[in-house]
């Protein structure tokens, strides 16, 4: 950053740390001993939708990527699009097979920056389950290089349980690098991996 930089009050945006990742599965342990939530095996990576041949290439090179995997139960990376216009690539394992769920976000990741749909990635998502079916979601900020949770309340309506988030961020806290800016903790409704 330039002294000019400082006098305009400009910073410089945070590069992506796709490897801060594989952070998840150490975090995943104290999350369970603070709040008692498990992975369920789902995770995704959201993108802003993309068309083309180019884009083809890329999916159908991390589906042969991911499809080596002998470990998996049905197809290894599922596309869809949410209500909001926006693309997911989804990734189911088995609850204990957190550490192979992280391999396939950054793959997915890394695939589409080096294939130059860098610009287009927003984030990933690891999904846990607690007690009742609640759900939970650490999100993975691919601007920004930062985690935040979001823990959608159940039942009709899109609510939020903000307690949570904020104990989640606390007891993660030595673990993840956790978005300090809570206003960019984006709420992820209908989010598929979720």
């Amino acid at each position: 950053m330039g002294l000019l930089d400082i006098l305009l009050g400009r910073t410089r945006p945070v590069a992506p740390d796709l490897d801060r990742l594989f952070a998840l599965p150490s975090a995943a342990v104290a999350l369970q001993a603070a709040t008692g939530f498990t992975p369920t095996g789902h995770g995704a990576v959201c993108f802003a939708t993309v068309e083309g041949a180019a884009f083809e290439q890329t999916h159908r090179e991390v589906q042969a990527l991911l499809d080596a995997d002998a470990d998996r139960d049905g197809p290894p990376v599922q596309l869809r699009q949410d209500d909001y216009g926006y693309s997911w690539l989804v990734s189911h394992r088995a609850p204990d097979q957190l550490p192979l769920l992280v391999n396939d976000l950054h793959a997915v990741n890394a695939s589409m920056e080096v294939n130059g749909f860098g610009p287009q990635l927003l984030c990933s998502l690891a999904g846990f389950q607690g007690e009742g079916g609640r759900r939970l979601a650490l999100v993975y900020l691919y601007k920004r290089g930062t985690f935040y949770p979001f823990a959608p309340l159940p039942g009709e309506g899109q609510r939020r349980d903000n307690a949570l988030e904020l104990r989640v961020k606390a007891a993660l806290g030595d673990d993840l690098r956790m978005e300090q800016d809570l206003g960019r903790w984006f709420p992820v409704w209908g989010a598929p991996g979720l």
